[in-house]
């Protein structure tokens, strides 16, 4: 910095000022400063500019697993939300199976001990001993898709329970009485909600759910197909299948439609979280809507306005509603 103050003619605070956009410059000031950075190939120290200012200008991010069509326009946000603000973002990821708890604490333990200014937790599966455990950085976590009292304004999620409600409501407009539900873990809150909201609607509109037929997966594509197998041999009867997220839908339509099962002549399917995939599956899936990216955008604000003291927008309500599709109709004999 100093050889780019002497090439330029200017102090070595004005070289600061102008690296780090931050004060005031006149024009003719700063492009004699980039001419100097430029013909001294000067980059700016990472480490140096964490000693001079204290922030590194990273955000620290934690999500269960690498891909899939819910996690990766998350994070796609997050990095333009980001970006758009100076800053960047450095991911730790979770591995299939295994300790879920375990995990997320050793992958946000792993991200403060790397500087980042604030961390984003990805994660339902965390205790509120388990933040406690994050010393300063509690202060400067956000969490996206959970809840906890104990740091509810840095809290961003949905009601999953009224996003269960309004799928069985879907499905009763359309006359449908046999239902199926293929959910995912039963150790996701938000797996949880969305089955009991699904469950409470259909109590309340006089249908027993009791014996409903239910199934346990992983979220994924493969989990839905395997469920769906399973609930073919299995001959219970239904004409309506709640799947409780949109990768979990893609699975069971394929199976029911390898099986030759029309969609949605002989079963309407109905998915979760309205993912851009559920557009170009065959056919389209009717999906409960979640704005994830103003969701989303909101968390990020939140930390950016926690880590920096600034004051962006930051939305607490998130209606939820159906994307219409094509893999609805009418009970069959309706």
């Amino acid at each position: 910095m100093e050889d780019v103050a002497r090439l330029a003619g200017v102090g070595r605070g004005t070289v600061s000022r102008v690296v780090n956009g931050q004060g005031s410059v006149s024009p003719a000031t700063v492009a004699r400063v980039k001419k100097a950075i430029a013909q001294l190939d000067f980059r700016p120290s990472h480490a140096g500019r964490v000693l001079t200012n204290g922030y590194s200008q990273l955000i620290g991010v934690y999500i269960p697993v690498p891909y899939g069509t819910f996690y990766t326009p998350i994070l796609h946000t997050i990095n333009t939300q980001l970006r758009a603000a100076g800053l960047q973002m450095m991911v730790a990821f979770g591995v299939d199976g295994g300790d879920m708890r375990r995990q997320a604490i050793e992958g946000l333990d792993f991200l403060s001990a790397r500087g980042c200014d604030g961390l984003i937790a990805m994660t339902n599966q965390l205790h509120e001993e388990d933040l406690a455990g994050l010393g300063v950085m509690y202060g400067r976590l956000v969490v996206l898709n959970d809840r906890f009292d104990c740091i509810s304004e840095q809290c961003f999620t949905v009601d999953h329970m009224e996003g269960g409600r309004i799928a069985a409501r879907a499905l009763l407009e359309l006359k449908h009485r046999q239902f199926a539900i293929i959910g995912g873990p039963s150790s996701s809150a938000d797996n949880r909600e969305r089955i009991a909201g699904f469950k409470d609607e259909l109590e309340q509109a006089g249908i027993a759910t009791a014996t409903l037929w239910v199934a346990e997966t992983d979220f994924s594509s493969e989990g839905g197909f395997a469920a769906a197998s399973k609930l073919l041999q299995s001959g219970y009867p239904f004409t309506a299948l709640f799947c409780a997220n949109d990768e979990t839908a893609a699975g069971a339509l394929s199976c029911l439609q390898e099986a030759g099962i029309a969609i949605p002549a002989a079963v309407s399917v109905l998915g979760y979280d309205d993912t851009e995939t559920a557009s170009y599956l065959a056919p389209p899936l009717t999906s409960v809507h979640v704005p994830w990216p103003e969701v989303t955008v909101s968390c990020v604000n939140q930390l950016i306005n926690l880590c920096y003291g600034t004051h962006h927008r930051v939305q607490r309500e998130f209606p939820l509603s159906i994307t219409h599709r094509a893999s609805l109709a009418e009970a069959r004999g309706t």
